[in-house]
């Protein structure tokens, strides 16, 4: 699931530098904006390594669950997914990932941190 995708290279002088595709920058944001969460509300859970951030069961099968959903997105270019007519949460997982996202999104306005924000909004 953490195979690399490329969506465009862009050459600077000799060196090739491949920039993200816009799934893996999606999952990027999902994975730090469940992390997010995870700490803040799980923090006596048993957790552990996923994809890179510590998580407890309960976080990784929500991140494990919305990533898969968003690589399968068959939209392009990807909309909100609560501005989307096809959705492809099942009710259980959309409202997990909508408090997700409450959560971290206050978290990271409350600390300054607008430029993650700004990805759902551009």
């Amino acid at each position: 699931m953490e195979a690399r995708r490329v969506n465009q290279l862009k050459y600077h002088g000799r060196r090739v530098v491949v920039m993200p595709s816009d799934v893996e920058k999606d999952i990027q944001t999902l994975r730090r904006f469940v992390e997010i969460y995870c700490r803040g509300r799980h923090k006596e859970a048993e957790k552990s390594v996923y994809m890179g951030v510590e998580l407890c069961s309960q976080c990784r099968e929500t991140l494990e669950y919305a990533s898969r959903r968003r690589e399968l997105c068959p939209l392009d270019p990807k909309p909100a997914c609560k501005k989307c007519k096809i959705h492809c949460y099942d009710p259980q997982h959309r409202e997990r990932i909508r408090e997700v996202m409450r959560y971290s999104g206050l978290h990271l306005i409350t600390r300054g941190r607008l430029d993650l924000i700004l990805h759902y909004w551009l």
